[in-house]
């Protein structure tokens, strides 16, 4: 695993990557390239997230499963694609309970570096994907470094949201519940993919509860407003 970790995590994440499990993840990642195998996003993306929003800057944390799986695609924030990419299925759900929840419609664009900007970790629970092979690089030693991450935040006597969405994201709940005393808001529903958002996906109102929650603590609002054009 060759990305640089940027500073704001290194306490956190430096001992986790130290560890020979980590060690193997990377030494994994780059046979699997050499063999020759697309992985997504490249190198030098799979620690955006963590890029965007510092550590003492987070205030919402949204937990996915793992990277988009399509050519050009995923570029290192959860849910969220490069301007001129197609808006995929489980972000146009994301974009529906956006309006219906607080009234913002939907931009063309699919690029979310304007919530990370403000606070708002978009984290998968795996960094890395094969292409058109969803959750093929799970259990493959990223679900320890992003639980560090997870715990670097749940840590905090900061009040901070964690919006889980779908089982694997979900299974991060107890790490939260451990490392805080009620600080924090863990909002839980399922995946928005359209496999799943009727299932109680739409109608869960995480933006308008994550909001509510941070103004009450004295955190501010998110601006969930994305600029029409893309320019983030």
């Amino acid at each position: 695993m060759s990305d640089r970790v940027p500073e704001s995590w290194r306490d956190a994440l430096e001992p986790v990557l130290a560890t020979p499990e980590a060690r193997q993840l990377g030494g994994w990642l780059r046979a699997e390239e050499e063999a020759g195998k697309a992985v997504y996003p490249p190198r030098g993306m799979r620690l955006r997230a963590l890029d965007l929003t510092p550590l003492q800057d987070v205030k919402v944390v949204i937990l996915g499963q793992d990277p988009y799986h399509g050519p050009g695609q995923a570029h290192g924030l959860s849910f969220s694609v490069p301007e001129g990419v197609k808006v995929p299925p489980s972000l146009a759900n994301i974009y529906k309970e956006l309006e219906s929840d607080v009234g913002l419609a939907a931009p063309a664009h699919g690029n979310l570096e304007a919530w990370a900007r403000q606070g708002v970790l978009l984290l998968n629970t795996s960094l890395t994907v094969e292409a058109h092979k969803a959750a093929s690089h799970s259990g493959r030693g990223w679900e320890a470094i992003t639980d560090a991450a997870v715990a670097a935040v749940a840590g905090r006597d900061v009040p901070s949201v964690f919006i889980l969405w779908g089982s694997h994201a979900q299974k991060k709940a107890s790490k939260i519940a451990a490392l805080q005393s009620g600080a924090h808001l863990v909002l839980r529903s399922p995946h928005p993919s359209p496999l799943s958002a009727y299932r109680g996906f739409f109608g869960s109102k995480p933006f308008s509860q994550a909001n509510a929650f941070l103004e009450a603590k004295g955190r501010g609002a998110v601006d969930w407003a994305l600029d029409p054009a893309g320019s983030g």
